[in-house]
């Protein structure tokens, strides 16, 4: 199909009352389009958010290009239409639309959403909504699409599992191709859904809800899950690119007609992380870590920075500072940056004095701001949650910087963890004021360029599934505002007070944040509740309505309470405990435990502490340590 023969699914007067436009559109460099006969499987692949931020999820990327490597299948994408246009496709009866093809969604085999972020979940029913596709799972026939839902929400689905037919767990390189092709073989078989549905949850990863049985104890809460039949596995493991360097890559991305939120070409330097926080998912469902090459990774970077055109580059990683070759791959992508006036942009640096030397050579910027992520004001606190970060760390890496010529400190905190006292909430304001020391210590009056400004903001903790503190319980949003108001007033009275800025995140979002991430399919209600009042767009806070929510779980009947605010029992059973993601329990309870004593866990390059991962036998599992 060419560009010119795509259906044109909002006409001009629509698109003219519409903000930004050119979300709705589709037809960008990069995008593909497919002659409909070609094709077996219509995939479209959906964002739940604006085109904007869907457009920056490298993830998403990733699969619309493997997806389109394959002949057969057409991979479209979909994002949430903004109110404006929810309103009139409501309105004049427009089914939601595909951006490539300009088709009903509902027509689609295949509808996959890409699931970031547990406050996008009422948006899953828009989605659905807009498409006339049940939002039940049971109700869909024959004639609706496959919903099916990834990414790093899924390692508790259960809040959601209802609206969905199944849910891939880990990375799509693995097994996608094989469901398409089990797809593609019931199809012309004339098999039913249901039957592919049961075929489908023998695939190595795929989860169906539908085919087990959740239990709960007489006072509602959580037992356990099984089968419904002896063929479907009790439990579901996680699928992992073991070789970087030969997992698929999309290095002609599409380019958005309006600036996306990560307005850049991307390579991934890796996947996964050493670190051992206790606090952080990504951090364990993503283990091992698994390095590409630099060679690999230069060849990406010259090939996506010609098909795009794109004036800045970004390395993403959870921690880019820990590839083992980030030192050669810089000494020859500086270069080539430098020769083609491409700016080098390195999120996730530890700031010592190579990141600092880097830097300063790759960014085409002034130097106003850099950022630490602390995480905890005291170093008690710092230990608990396995940081593996000291004062000396942070106060070295600021004189670094302030010698470099930055005077702009950014530090990221988070309150309301596990075993946190008063006094650390004072040890925020403690840290600020003794990096805004080191700036005068360091640099001489007569050499500084204004003075030094320090931004600290925190979040509010949430636990999230296979942490260590997935036993731990929430504060209630007094106690999160309280320790804020802590903090502030400490900062308040620091002699550099007015060097420091202090900013506390939304408590409301992290409530709900915290029951979608621990709950069961018991909330499937109280999402349907509040979508229908209302609710969509929770991310945004000019859309959220905290109020809104807590009329939801009392409506239908569900003790948000009970999932949040308090600490599990060693031994109890999780809504996710089906889910085997690498990372065995016990290895996660002994965490919890060494959290309680402060105690420090080597990262995996120091010492293997047993987390469960080897049997991968791939990445940072088989380097040999020193």
């Amino acid at each position: 199909m060419k560009f010119e023969d795509r259906t044109t699914a909002l006409p001009a007067d629509v698109l003219m009352r519409v903000d930004k436009p050119a979300r709705y559109i589709g037809g960008e460099p990069g995008s593909v389009m497919k002659d409909e006969k070609d094709v077996k499987v219509r995939f479209v692949m959906c964002f739940p958010d604006v085109y904007e931020i869907g457009m920056s999820h490298i993830g998403m990327q990733i699969l619309y290009g493997m997806f389109n490597s394959y002949e057969d299948i057409w991979c479209e994408r979909l994002f949430s239409p903004w109110s404006d246009l929810d309103k009139i496709m409501r309105d004049e009866n427009i089914p939601l639309f595909s951006l490539e093809s300009g088709k009903p969604v509902k027509d689609a085999d295949f509808l996959g959403f890409t699931l970031q972020y547990e406050m996008c979940y009422t948006n899953i029913l828009q989605i659905l909504d807009l498409s006339k596709i049940p939002f039940y799972s049971k109700d869909r026939t024959e004639a609706d699409p496959i919903v099916i839902g990834g990414g790093p929400c899924v390692y508790n689905p259960e809040p959601i599992a209802d609206f969905f037919d199944m849910f891939y767990i880990g990375e799509g390189e693995v097994r996608y191709r094989e469901l398409m092709d089990l797809y593609e073989e019931h199809k012309e078989k004339g098999l039913s859904r249901e039957d592919f549905l049961r075929a489908a949850s023998h695939v190595p990863g795929i989860y169906v809800p539908s085919l087990y049985d959740v239990s709960y104890d007489k006072n509602g809460r959580f037992t356990g899950m099984t089968p419904k039949y002896e063929d479907v596995p009790a439990r579901v493991e996680k699928q992992l690119v073991k070789d970087m360097n030969e997992a698929f890559y999309q290095t002609n991305p599409v380019v958005p007609f309006i600036r996306a939120t990560q307005d850049r070409a991307v390579i991934e330097v890796q996947r996964g992380c050493i670190r051992g926080c206790r606090f952080c998912q990504a951090g364990q469902i993503y283990k091992p870590v698994r390095e590409r090459s630099a060679e690999n990774l230069l060849k990406q970077a010259q090939t996506i920075l010609k098909n795009t055109g794109y004036e800045e580059l970004s390395l993403s990683s959870l921690s880019t500072s820990d590839h083992r070759e980030l030192k050669v791959l810089l000494e020859t992508l500086i270069g080539y940056c430098n020769e083609n006036k491409v700016n080098i942009s390195l999120p996730s640096l530890r700031i010592d004095a190579f990141s600092l030397d880097v830097m300063d050579k790759v960014q085409d910027v002034k130097k106003s701001s850099l950022t630490f992520a602390p995480e905890a004001g005291s170093q008690r606190m710092r230990n608990v949650i396995n940081k593996g970060l000291t004062i000396d760390d942070i106060l070295n890496g600021s004189r670094l910087a302030f010698k470099g010529g930055w005077n702009k400190v950014k530090l990221y905190f988070m309150l309301g963890l596990p075993f946190e006292r008063e006094e650390d909430a004072v040890a925020i304001a403690d840290l600020c004021n003794e990096v805004a020391k080191v700036y005068f210590d360091t640099v001489p009056k007569e050499e500084r360029h204004g003075s030094v400004q320090i931004t600290a903001s925190s979040s509010f903790f949430v636990p999230k599934p296979f942490t260590a503190f997935q036993w731990a319980r929430m504060n209630t949003p007094d106690e999160f505002i309280a320790k804020a108001k802590i903090t502030k007033q400490a900062v308040r009275n620091e002699l550099n007070q007015k060097r420091i800025s202090y900013h506390y995140h939304d408590c409301g979002t992290t409530i709900i944040e915290g029951i979608f991430a621990r709950g069961d399919r018991k909330l499937s209600a109280s999402i349907e509740y509040a979508y229908n009042h209302g609710a969509v767009f929770d991310a945004w806070t000019e859309s959220f309505s905290y109020e809104g929510w807590m009329t939801a779980f009392k409506e239908t009947s569900v003790d948000y309470e009970d999932y949040i605010y308090r600490v599990r029992d060693d031994d109890e059973a999780f809504p996710w405990d089906f889910i085997d993601c690498g990372v065995r329990k016990e290895y996660l309870l002994n965490e919890w435990k060494r959290a309680a004593e402060a105690s420090v866990t080597p990262n995996c390059r120091e010492k293997c502490a047993g987390c469960g991962c080897a049997v991968y036998g791939c990445g940072v599992c088989t380097e040999k340590r020193s």
